[in-house]
């Protein structure tokens, strides 16, 4: 006869996470894998979003969750704000060249949303001068992916021990500076010098449900979420985390 408390574990609801800024959901898809149900929220449309999806201002969405005590149904919130204002590419090689416009740093309203919300939390964003805590960053080569996309996350109201960085096995494949370089990763930005195609995009990043370039370049490989969601579910059965 199967134990009455086995049979309480297997209809139990799965925790419901929070994906703002969640663009077409490879982050997303990680946190599902990890044993979460997920609720998305873009301000732009996202057909491709592979779960339930509402298109609206993350921030104002957050709030009126707060507001109304809906924010309560949740057990955590990752979130990705726009990185333009401070990632590499803009105040690099785009600010030096006068390309590219203004752009609004939305991090520190994000995270003072975040710690009122009273939730563990995820705020991710790449290599450059965001005003994050980098309490963990992730390459794709921990996870033997086809792209580095070396990632940095602000864990709060829970931590965990930054992974061993394994060395990288060659180059980014495309060109620099005129000349043509050849490696085992492809660089997951961008359209010319070299840039891969969308199909060796999607399998570089574990990435099947979107063929739209600009959404998997801005996507982050659902394997760096699924190793994040597991950690934290992990200490939540074993009584570590909030």
């Amino acid at each position: 006869m199967t134990h009455p408390n086995l049979i309480r574990r297997e209809r139990a609801a799965r925790p419901l996470l929070l994906d703002l800024f969640c663009c077409a959901g490879g982050a997303a898809m990680g946190y599902r894998r990890a044993g979460f149900d997920v609720v998305g929220v873009d301000i732009a449309p996202r057909p491709n979003y592979p779960f339930t999806f509402h298109r609206a201002d993350a921030l104002k969405y957050l709030a009126d969750l707060m507001a109304t005590g809906e924010i309560e149904r949740f057990a955590f919130v990752h979130s990705s704000p726009p990185c333009q204002d401070k990632c590499n590419l803009t105040i690099g090689t785009n600010r030096s060249k006068g390309w590219g416009g203004t752009h609004v740093d939305l991090v520190p309203p994000t995270r003072v949303l975040l710690e009122a919300s009273g939730l563990p939390y995820v705020i991710e964003q790449p290599n450059g001068r965001a005003k994050i805590r980098k309490d963990v960053w992730l390459c794709g080569e921990m996870f033997s992916l086809g792209v580095l996309r070396h990632r940095n996350f602000e864990l709060g109201r829970w931590s965990v021990t930054q992974p061993a960085h394994p060395k990288h096995r060659g180059r980014v494949r495309g060109w620099r500076h005129g000349e043509f370089h050849d490696g085992p990763y492809v660089a997951p930005y961008g359209n010319g010098g070299g840039k891969p195609t969308v199909p060796e995009l999607q399998t570089a990043m574990g990435i099947t449900w979107t063929d739209v370039r600009e959404e998997l370049t801005e996507a982050i490989p659902p394997a760096f979420s699924q190793w994040l969601g597991t950690q934290f579910l992990t200490q939540v059965r074993a009584g570590v985390a909030v």
